[in-house]
This record gives C-alpha cells, sequence and structure tokens, in this order.
C-alpha cells in the first residue's frame, strides 16, 4: 500500500465496503459521541467521514487529535446505516472505521477556522493565507482559477495561435501606470523595470514575422488599489495578430470568452450578440465606458425642453458653452420617497442633488409631480415622458453641467436605479464592445494637449487625421465590458514611423523623446513593420465574474492587501546593507 493513501478523500463509495484502506488529511471537524469519535477527514478532492471507538488500538491517539491537524488512518470501509446516508456528500453512503492513525503534522491553536461559515478580518485572512486557503469556497476559486487558464490556453492553441515568453525584467516603458523599478547591481545607478504590459515586446513579435502570439502574461503595475484591481500584479491573456483589422480581432477574442464563461459559468445566460458602441454613445447612454447592460436604463439628452424654461438653474446653465441636460429614465421608480433617495445619493456623491419628475393616477388622469414639473410646465413635462417612453408609476431623474463634470455620478446613479428597482437583470453575462475611442484630450486650463487614451494605437483616417483638429482624431482602439466591468482592452497598433512621430508630437514630445523613450519600437517599424493588433483579458476580473465575487482578491492565491503589504512574507521588508552596498544605493530617511 502507498505511504500515505490508497484513496483520496471524496474517491470511496458502497463498491468499496469491506476494503482495507488509507486516507491522509487534515482534520476538519470532531464530534464525541460519548466513547465513539466521528471525525470528517478532508482533503483537496472531498470528505471522508471516518470513526473510531474503545475496540480499535488507535482510540487512545485519536482522542488528542484537534482540528487541522494532518493525519493518515487506516482502517476499513463500512456501510451507513440508511437513515444516516448522507446524500449531500459523494462519500455519503459510507464511513470508516480506523485501526490504525499517524499524525503526520499537529496544529497550533488556530488564527481562523477551517470548518464553517465565520468571517475574520481581511488582515487575519491574508497573513495566514495558508489556512484562508484551505477553506472550501477557497480551494473552489481557486480550482476554477486554474480550469479557466487551462481553458483559454486550449481555446488559443485551437485557433492557431502559440504562446511565448517575455521578459520580466526590461527597460521602463510608461503604459499608464507606475512603474516597479528594480536596481542593476552590474550597472551602478541605472535601474530595470517590471512590465506593466508585454505591450512593445508583442508588438516586436509582430515585426519579427510570428503571425498570431498569445500568453498568460504576468503585469506589474504600481497603482491605488480597488476591489477590481491588484496594487501591484495581475494575470492577462495577451495576444497579438499579423494582417488584421479590428474585427478581426473581435472575432478571435469572442468564441474564447464566449466558450470559457459558457464553461465556467455555472447555467448563466452568456450574451452572444456583443454589440459595439461608440465611446462618444456610451458615456451619454450609460455614464460609463465599461456599462453594465445588464441594466436596460438608457440615458438621454432633454436640453431642448428646459432651454430657457422656467427652472431657473438649469435654464442658466444652458447658456453656457458646452452644457447639456441629461435625464436618467426610471421605470417603475414613480413615487416620492424613492425620488427623495435619489436625491440624496447625488448629495453624498458631491452634487447639489438631482432633479426629478414622477408620474402619478390620478383618477381622471395621469398627473405629473416634483418640483421640476411645476416649474417647467405641462407642455415640457409632457414633451420629456413622451422622448423618454415612460408612463403612469415611472419616473426620470435628471442632471446638468459640462458632461465631464456630472457623467461618472450620472452612471453611478443609473446603476443605483437599475439595482434598487429589480430592473438589471441577475445570473446573465452581457458583453459589449466599446469602440472609437478619443486619443486626445486638452487640459482645461492650459489648453495643452496629450493623450487621453493609447498612444500606440492607429488613428482612424492614419496621416490625414492627423493634420486636422486632434480632439476629433478616433483610434482604433476597443475596450469589451461585462456586467460593469472591464475584461479586455486592446487596439490596431500604429506600424508606420511617421504617424507615430506626428502622433506624438501632438501630444507635445519631440522626435528626440520618441526615440529614448520607445527606441526599440520606432527603429523596428523601419523595417517592414506588419499591420497588427490585438487584445488583452484580464483573468483576475475574469475569474472574479464567474466566482461571483465582489472583491479580487478573493481570486488571488496569494494578495497584497490595499496598502500594497504581503502580510504573510512580510514585504515590503527593509535591504540588509550588505544588499544596498551591491547595489550602489543608499536610503534617505523621509521626514
Amino acid at each position: 500500500m502507498h505511504a500515505y493513501r490508497s484513496h483520496t478523500c471524496a474517491a470511496l463509495t458502497a463498491a468499496n465496503v469491506g476494503e482495507t484502506v488509507r486516507l491522509s488529511g487534515w482534520v476538519h471537524r470532531v464530534r464525541d459521541h460519548g466513547g465513539v469519535l466521528f471525525i470528517d477527514l478532508r482533503d483537496h478532492f472531498g470528505v471522508t467521514q471516518v470513526l473510531c471507538d474503545g475496540d480499535s488500538a488507535a482510540f487512545a491517539e485519536l482522542e488528542k487529535v484537534r482540528s487541522e491537524w494532518c493525519i493518515r488512518i487506516d482502517g476499513t470501509v463500512k456501510a451507513r446505516a440508511p437513515e444516516l446516508v448522507n446524500s449531500k456528500l459523494p462519500t455519503g453512503e459510507i464511513e470508516v472505521y480506523v485501526r490504525e492513525l499517524e499524525v503526520l503534522g499537529a496544529a497550533d491553536e488556530l488564527p481562523l477556522m477551517v470548518f464553517g461559515e465565520q468571517e475574520y478580518p481581511e488582515e487575519t485572512r491574508l497573513r495566514y493565507r495558508y489556512l484562508d486557503l484551505r477553506r472550501e469556497a477557497m480551494q473552489q476559486n481557486m480550482t476554477l482559477r486554474s480550469d479557466v487558464v487551462s481553458s483559454m490556453r486550449r481555446r488559443m492553441w485551437d485557433q492557431g495561435f502559440r504562446e511565448y515568453q517575455t521578459p520580466i525584467i526590461t527597460a521602463s516603458s510608461p503604459e499608464g501606470a507606475r512603474d516597479f523599478l528594480v536596481p542593476s547591481r552590474l550597472h551602478p545607478g541605472k535601474f530595470y523595470a517590471l512590465p506593466q504590459a508585454p505591450q512593445q515586446f508583442k508588438q516586436l513579435i509582430m515585426v519579427s514575422g510570428f503571425d498570431k502570439y498569445f500568453q498568460i502574461a504576468p503585469c506589474f503595475r504600481d497603482e491605488d488599489p480597488r476591489a477590481d484591481r491588484s496594487p501591484t500584479d495581475f494575470y492577462q491573456l495577451d495576444l497579438e495578430m499579423s494582417f488584421v483589422e479590428q474585427q478581426d480581432v473581435f472575432d478571435t477574442i469572442q468564441p474564447v470568452l464566449t466558450g470559457v464563461f459558457e464553461e465556467f459559468g455555472g447555467g448563466r445566460k452568456v450574451d452572444q450578440d456583443w454589440p459595439q458602441i461608440s465611446y462618444k454613445d456610451a458615456a451619454l447612454w450609460y455614464g460609463s465606458d465599461k456599462p453594465d447592460l445588464r441594466n436596460p436604463i438608457k440615458m438621454q439628452v432633454v436640453s431642448d425642453h428646459f432651454r430657457d424654461s422656467g427652472f431657473a438653474i438649469f435654464a442658466k446653465l444652458l447658456e453656457q458653452e458646452g452644457t447639456e441636460i441629461r435625464a436618467i429614465p426610471a421605470p417603475t421608480g414613480g413615487s416620492r420617497k424613492f425620488c427623495d433617495r435619489m436625491n440624496a445619493f447625488a448629495q453624498k456623491e458631491g452634487l447639489p442633488g438631482m432633479g426629478y419628475i414622477f408620474w402619478r393616477d390620478q383618477g381622471n388622469g395621469m398627473e405629473a409631480a416634483g418640483p421640476l414639473a411645476k416649474n417647467i410646465g405641462p407642455e415640457r413635462t409632457e414633451a420629456i415622458r413622451q422622448q423618454l417612453g415612460l408612463g403612469v408609476g415611472d419616473a426620470a431623474f435628471f442632471l446638468g453641467g459640462k458632461p465631464k463634470a456630472f457623467e461618472k455620478v450620472a452612471g453611478k446613479a443609473r446603476d443605483v436605479i437599475g439595482e434598487e428597482l429589480n430592473l438589471t437583470e441577475k445570473d446573465r453575462f452581457a458583453f459589449a464592445w466599446i469602440v472609437d475611442f478619443p486619443i486626445y484630450e486638452q487640459d482645461e486650463e492650459t489648453g495643452a494637449i496629450d493623450f487621453e487614451h493609447n498612444p500606440f494605437s492607429m488613428p482612424q483616417g492614419g496621416m490625414d487625421a492627423l493634420n486636422g483638429n486632434p480632439l476629433d482624431v478616433r483610434g482604433y482602439q476597443y475596450d469589451l465590458a461585462c456586467n460593469g466591468y472591464e475584461l479586455v482592452s486592446g487596439a490596431i497598433r500604429n506600424h508606420k514611423p511617421e504617424i507615430m512621430l506626428k502622433a506624438f508630437e501632438l501630444a507635445g514630445y519631440g522626435e528626440d523623446e520618441v526615440k529614448s523613450r520607445f527606441g526599440a519600437l520606432f527603429n523596428a517599424f523601419h523595417y517592414g513593420a506588419p499591420p497588427h493588433g490585438g487584445c488583452a483579458a484580464g483573468i483576475d476580473r475574469i475569474v472574479m465574474l464567474l466566482a461571483d465575487e465582489a472583491n479580487i482578491r478573493e481570486v488571488m492565491m496569494f494578495p497584497m492587501n490595499q496598502r500594497a503589504e504581503d502580510l504573510m512574507m512580510d514585504a515590503p521588508s527593509d535591504p540588509t546593507s550588505d544588499q544596498l552596498m551591491d547595489l550602489g544605493l543608499r536610503i534617505i530617511p523621509q521626514e
């Protein structure tokens, strides 16, 4: 017999009754039934109930074991009485009578329990992550993550892609976040960087003549943490293709992600039709470039109904250039109580409030109610109702000003309205491509032009587009949104050096700076670069959605905390004097 086990703790069934078996695992739970000990023995695969009484030579030793001791038992498989069968367990028809015990690893008093559903502070969970990971939900999440990655790899290979690895230690190359720098011992005073993404390398792979590339790529960014973002590192399904247009990239990644969500989505509906929505329309309709399309609410511009109206606040706003009034329809939200609650929400978000109108049945017909309705009168109110397609029992909320000042709050309000009114469809994955991103933006105070989005994107219209108004230039850049999260980002790349120089020139970067910061890419484009494009899908966020978790740390094996600290490994840590001397570094204490 094997030194540790003949079966896993999920393998034994009624067919094994009478056999002598060996199991190893952790003591999940101990129950003392007056001279008979019952132990749920757990390993990665499942749980088997084992028992022992005074007739067994192992009884005295088994009495000493406690939760999370790692043990090995030898015993005989017995059938449970029919009334004691546990149909919830694969091993629920049997139990194992223990005849011999070996303690493989005793456990001290536990800082957190593995058995049960107790909640523990995140600090405790991360400091003792190896115990936290023993919990059933965490075992399932990590198994799911592994299976998702495996499925992605198979699906990419099936589409003719090969996996290539790119360097982890490289040159600093701004990708929109801060780099993690690595000091060089051999070149004192110089630094490597951990890659924020394999962006330049995968483009160089295309210039090198490889037609299709993918990689499960680690990426490193020194970012402020959020619930859906790690402050240090993350993994993405990274891919690039030569001789492609934007639609080719969409047609490549859609079946991969559709297949993954169908395979691991637990029966939830997976949308097959992925609309393409312009960045401008997404901001207008949803107040976000990562809209949750499970929520059917679409915002609309209603400025004309308030222009020169009796509602002075909006009327005066509209006299200013670049302002507009937008409405958020709220089907079934037509009560003063709900409207006041949403107005309070807007105030918490830093706005003076949120105007509203709601429509109610007065017996002899429909009536519009609320302060706005009184100010603008029945004719304008009725025109708004018809434009928004609302009726009795519905409401609409209004925000005004320069769109960039209120769009984010409007998007949040849309989400809250959808949730509170049960308009947002659960058990569904709703995807949308967001396209036509503006490449440039203008600083309102200085008037300076800078990049708003990916500077490596090919401008729509090429060089001709760059000779016009920079604020009108759109890039072949795209994101994939799902249920309110950005899952994929990508672009058709700018592969022409003259267009690259012009694109950076408009943002105030001279030729010398482009060559200095992106020299390898710029030089390579002089040697027959093919048209190419690709994208990257965030694995952590995908698994988070599939696992129905609200925090990305629930699907990462060893995550950092909100302060970018590894409490388990005590990182970051102080370097030794010898390490600093080797690197030619000195730490200057901060006041």
